[in-house]
């Protein structure tokens, strides 16, 4: 078990006081059995009312209604949270599921609905052969098969941190070969939803131990984060982070699972001002582990 800290500051500023619409943001995670939220904080500038709700995954969702113009917004989440290893890849698959193809239950059909189906146009099929040029023979091992796309996109794709909204269609990123871990995801679930699989988006945070002195130097540490979730039966969901190519990595903090990557930003909103009034935003991150002699954040 590790104890973090997530700082999460998003500051944006305007040439002249602005009124603000009602934001949306996503920055609390869910209790489960591997993370447990020891404390969670949200400090507003200017003053706003927050309202909590559930959207329809079940995420947490903080409405703000901002009470006064304000030339400058700063919003700030301070998180401390227990995160607990469950063995990386030490997971068990139904028997009738460790080879693709396979078919889920009708149960698991239902339920998963969706986010089995593609949800970007693959007009000319690019996306699904390209899928489809992973499976080596029929039958093949379920595992190897995810692996193997996994791994694909980490070594065969150029990361490219991008500050610009949306995420890119997975054609374009196919095209590309370049991406943001957003965009890695999206292709990632596409891909699998080509082939049959249920699969979601995710969206968190990167705990890096080189940034506290430890040995390893991963991708997209200094920022949000984004995975995507395969659901393969007897297992449940699967994490797999395209973008660093590791599976079940106990250093993923999950806040925030939906359908679709625009489901799921971790500040939205808008104002109302005069056209030019909008100079710019900022987006700081940084996840540290406490040590047991170390004050909790507050």
């Amino acid at each position: 078990m590790q104890t973090l800290t997530v700082r999460h500051v998003t500051q944006y500023t305007y040439a002249n006081p602005v009124t603000f619409q009602p934001h949306r943001l996503m920055l609390r995670p869910r209790d489960s059995h591997d993370l447990r939220l020891v404390g969670a904080n949200i400090s507003l500038f200017p003053h706003g009312n927050i309202r909590w709700m559930h959207d329809v995954f079940g995420n947490s969702v903080a409405v703000v209604d901002f009470v006064e113009p304000s030339d400058e917004l700063k919003i700030e989440s301070l998180l401390t949270l227990e995160r607990y290893g469950l063995g990386g890849l030490d997971f068990e698959i139904e028997e009738s599921a460790t080879s693709y193809p396979f078919v889920y239950s009708p149960d698991d059909r239902i339920d998963l609905g969706r986010m089995l189906d593609p949800h970007h146009p693959d007009p000319q099929g690019e996306l699904e052969a390209w899928a489809k040029g992973f499976i080596a023979a029929r039958p093949t091992d379920t595992m190897a098969l995810l692996t193997d796309i996994n791994n694909s996109i980490h070594k065969g794709f150029s990361y490219n941190l991008r500050f610009e909204e949306g995420t890119q269609p997975p054609l374009e990123t196919l095209r590309l070969g370049t991406g943001s871990c957003r965009d890695f995801a999206l292709l990632l679930i596409e891909t699998a939803r080509a082939l049959g699989f249920g699969a979601r988006f995710v969206t968190g945070y990167l705990y890096d131990p080189a940034l506290d002195g430890g040995d390893s130097a991963l991708v997209g540490a200094g920022a949000t984060h984004a995975w995507a979730d395969i659901y393969l039966p007897g297992a449940g969901w699967v994490e797999f982070d395209p973008t660093n190519g590791t599976i079940a990595a106990d250093n993923l903090i999950r806040v925030a699972v939906t359908r679709d990557p625009s489901q799921a930003v971790p500040v939205a909103g808008g104002f109302t001002g005069l056209t030019g009034d909008y100079l710019g935003m900022s987006v700081d991150v940084s996840v540290r582990c406490v040590r047991p002699e170390e004050p909790l954040a507050a």
